[in-house]
């Protein structure tokens, strides 16, 4: 109670100068960046989609160079086919020229064809069927023929019947001999050229050949003309 009187500071400004403290607009923005990274943490946990790990993010980046490559190789392949396409195209264009050119050169020929028939010898012998021309020829044991035929009348329908052909010669030993080859398929609109060759026996020498235009095998005759062997 009587101790030593302690000793009193007078300041010289009149007041006491306050501790330091930090500036009330900085704690302000750090409790802001506080508060906003907590708000991140929790909105990233509760709702928007679980970070990758190390292992999936290389999965998912390999998955995705993989589609990449795809898309590019499916692309490349997409430009070969357009290209292979217009080649395609092209090229039936063309050929759809070339078998219109060739139809119209068939048609042509049809019409010359049936000018030349025309214009040849009839048949003396008539009939609805005239044998107009034909040629025969001889090589070794073969018959080869050119026939043409022309009906007296074209009502647009195609007459289907058979041609026979009967040759008369001698034999290897020299006997007068005649036979009856096989019977030719006919269909002809108004004219048509029967060209072949049938097989004849060793040794025989055909002399002169029977055209018989026939409705059916052994049927109705059409028409008929004899003709000399070559």
């Amino acid at each position: 109670m009587f101790g030593r009187p302690k000793p009193v500071v007078f300041e010289s400004y009149g007041r006491r100068r306050s501790r330091w403290r930090l500036p009330r607009w900085l704690l302000l923005l750090i409790g802001g960046i506080v508060v906003g990274a907590a708000g991140v943490i929790v909105l990233q946990e509760r709702y928007l989609p679980p970070r990758l790990s190390a292992d999936a993010s290389a999965e998912l980046r390999g998955a995705f160079e993989q589609a990449d490559t795809d898309r590019t190789r499916l692309k490349t392949e997409l430009a070969q086919a357009l290209k292979q396409l217009e080649t395609e195209t092209a090229e039936k264009s063309r050929l759809s020229e070339v078998l219109a050119s060739q139809r119209a050169s068939a048609e042509l020929l049809r019409d010359d064809l049936a000018a030349v028939v025309a214009a040849m010898p009839p048949d003396p012998r008539g009939g609805s069927v005239e044998v107009r021309a034909g040629r025969f020829t001889s090589q070794g044991s073969v018959l080869n023929y050119n026939i043409v035929l022309q009906r007296d009348r074209n009502d647009g329908k195609p007459l289907t019947g058979v041609v026979q052909l009967i040759v008369a010669g001698e034999s290897e030993r020299g006997t007068p001999t005649t036979l009856s080859l096989k019977p030719i398929a006919l269909s002809m609109g108004g004219h048509a050229v029967v060209r072949g060759s049938q097989p004849l026996p060793e040794g025989f020498k055909p002399r002169q050949t029977t055209v018989q235009v026939l409705d059916r095998a052994a049927g109705k005759a059409l028409g008929m003309r004899v003709m000399l062997v070559q």
